[in-house]
């Protein structure tokens, strides 16, 4: 692999880059709602992610190629971020709750159960408006923030321990940003 200048942000972020985001974002929250409610777990999609990004920028680059348009280099950063949206949408709707406890905590549960059920009380009942869910999502999104500061802390600068899923993801995104890398992509 050859050097690089990693390029300013502001560059790494990019329109297709979003609208790849958004789009494979909505997917995975779709596949992991599924899997959530009828797995009751979710495997960690990193790689999965990372693939499908390069996949379909590549796509968009080449549809543009074909009409004549020129467009920017698809960097190994701008994959990255690609990633990173991804899985931090489908951790979202993981962690939020709305593939599993948010749904049971509702009043026509409550109803569907009955009052007379061990354990089921009225007092437990939680019907959660737009506004509370979206309060909700930034308590769980900063609280695994400030906790990850932490673990990083620990596990992978005191520890130097290796992050699995994430070194599997970082090798196979510089993989296909080689000439052959993306040869064998294609």
């Amino acid at each position: 692999m050859t050097e690089e200048a990693v390029p300013p942000w502001r560059e790494q972020l990019t329109v297709r880059g979003i609208v790849v985001s958004a789009i494979l974002g909505v997917l995975f929250c779709l596949i992991t709602h599924w899997l959530n409610l009828t797995v009751g777990i979710i495997p960690s999609l990193n790689i999965a992610a990372g693939l499908l990004g390069y996949f379909l920028v590549r796509t968009w680059t080449a549809a543009l190629a074909r009409f004549g348009i020129v467009s920017k280099p698809f960097t190994r950063q701008e994959n990255t971020v690609i990633q990173t949206c991804v899985v931090a949408c489908y951790g979202l709707a993981f962690s939020g709750g709305f593939g599993s406890y948010m749904l049971a905590m509702d009043q026509k549960t409550y109803e569907l159960i009955g009052a007379d059920y061990p354990g089921n009380r009225p007092e437990d009942v939680k019907n959660p408006s737009l506004g509370w869910m979206i309060g909700f999502m930034f308590v769980v999104s900063f609280l695994g923030l400030f906790s990850l500061v932490a673990l990083r802390k620990v596990m992978v600068i005191d520890y130097k321990l290796t992050y699995p899923s994430g070194t599997a993801t970082a090798m196979l995104i510089n993989s296909f940003h080689t000439t052959s890398g993306a040869e064998l992509a294609e």
